[in-house]
């Protein structure tokens, strides 16, 4: 329904975040203004709460539209729930993906749920072993970094790592137009030798492979800009996410603390001021809105509990893109030429093909 041209659906989860539904409804209503007739967004989730807000607040635009989900998984809730409750916002949300009545999927409810909610109900694209959280990491040159996984996969294969950088760089090459992305592999070391028994046999299915693999690397590289995608497990993504988080806080606040120690530090705060407002926006997940669960068979994407009007706003724009560009299909093709690193005649010819499309960074829509 999308690659005529015509509006691409998004069924939006408006409950079981630690916000109010009302923030998320506004955040959507945000997209839906600013997407105009590109987007029908459907709003998904209790049907008297949605029009009380709307009552209050707004009319319906007319991209907007409600579906009634009488359920909600809460946060504190076990992920496995969203298998029990059929008709919470999770389970309605994916089910209309599921059948077509929408292309994409956006939430800023319990993430174990979410996770388990779309592997059940979208399955995995053929090849793909596990999906993938990608998160975003800021970085020196201005263009993100793409860490995966970050939470999905606690104990990883060398396969799985291997699968997630190839699906990072055929995310960046295809949403950040980046030709030939470079991809890292999360070690203690660049040395080749450096890492556990995991990294070592995955650096050696990177390196048989065509993407563009530069060898190990280590946290300082993810925020210099040395790498596009840096595949690591999901606990090690996790404790790098969380870390990653807390930086902002930290420097605004030791930056304050300093600026008060005497008068004249004081006078130069004003100067200080718009540098602190450039880092936090920075360090801001709300640019990037959410993070996509890469290796499902449909569009995923994972926001924040805290998610701001803005922040959803970004993820829903950010699924309409996932969807122009094919980022599924590309998955899937990719994963069904690749060899996971193990090339024969074959597979050669198959990988030189993926690299092609790598490297190329047409546009697919």
């Amino acid at each position: 329904m999308h690659n005529d041209g015509s509006a691409v659906t998004v069924a939006l989860d408006v409950m079981g975040a630690d916000v109010s539904p009302e923030s998320i409804v506004g955040g959507g209503l945000l997209a839906a203004q600013e997407m105009g007739n590109s987007l029908h967004l459907v709003l998904v989730g209790k049907v008297e709460v949605i029009n009380d807000y709307l009552k209050k607040h707004h009319q319906l635009p007319d991209n907007v539209s409600i579906e009634n989900a009488p359920h909600a998984i809460a946060m504190s809730d076990a992920p496995t729930e969203v298998l029990k409750k059929k008709t919470s916002s999770i389970a309605v949300a994916l089910a209309m993906q599921k059948e077509n009545r929408a292309d994409a999927f956006v939430s800023p409810g319990n993430t174990g749920a979410v996770m388990a909610a779309s592997l059940l109900t979208l399955g995995r694209i053929e090849g793909v072993s596990r999906p993938a959280i990608v998160s975003f990491f800021p970085s020196v040159t201005g263009k993100p970094t793409l860490v995966l996984d970050v939470g999905a996969n606690v104990d990883c294969k060398p396969v799985h790592l291997y699968q997630f950088g190839l699906m990072g760089s055929i995310y960046a090459s295809l949403m950040y137009s980046r030709t030939s992305p470079r991809v890292g592999l999360l070690s203690i070391g660049e040395e080749r030798s450096k890492g556990n028994e995991t990294v070592l046999q995955t650096h050696e299915l990177f390196a048989a492979s065509d993407l563009n693999f530069i060898g190990n690397v280590e946290g300082r590289d993810i925020l210099n800009g040395k790498v596009d995608v840096v595949a690591t497990d999901g606990f090690v993504g996790n404790v790098l996410l969380k870390f990653a988080e807390s930086v902002e806080g930290f420097l605004t606040t030791s930056i304050k603390r300093q600026v008060q120690t005497n008068i004249f530090s004081r006078l130069g705060a004003g100067l200080l001021s718009p540098f602190l407002r450039r880092l936090r926006k920075t360090f801001d997940y709300a640019e990037y809105g959410g993070a996509p669960l890469l290796g499902v068979d449909g569009v995923s994407i994972i926001c924040h509990g805290s998610s701001s009007p803005r922040a959803i706003k970004n993820a829903v724009i950010a699924s309409m893109e996932m969807v122009r560009h094919r980022i599924a299909d590309n998955i899937r093709e990719e994963m069904v030429n690749s060899s996971n690193g193990n090339n024969n005649d074959q597979e050669n010819k198959k990988q030189n093909n993926r690299v092609r499309f790598l490297r190329s960074n047409s546009s697919t829509d």
